[in-house]
């Protein structure tokens, strides 16, 4: 099974929309992502990531009741 969970943007590097990366904290563990889809994220921002890419921006709320719900279901 995949999911995509998400993560808040703590920073991001490069300028090409193509190439732009960021870190992403997922409850404390930074990843390096891909924002080729998202490249309007900025740091702050929660985002949707499957695979090592950015998919979409959502808020602050929905991403702590998708972080609660897998937590709940012991995914997390």
């Amino acid at each position: 099974m995949c999911l995509a969970i998400p993560g808040k943007i703590v920073s991001i590097s490069g300028d090409d929309p193509l190439t732009k990366t960021a870190k992403v904290s997922f409850g404390g563990i930074l990843r390096e992502v891909s924002l080729a889809c998202v490249p309007e994220a900025q740091i702050g921002d929660y985002t949707i990531v499957h695979v090592g890419f950015a998919l979409s921006i959502v808020d602050e709320e929905s991403a702590r009741e998708t972080l609660q719900d897998l937590e709940e279901m012991g995914i997390q």
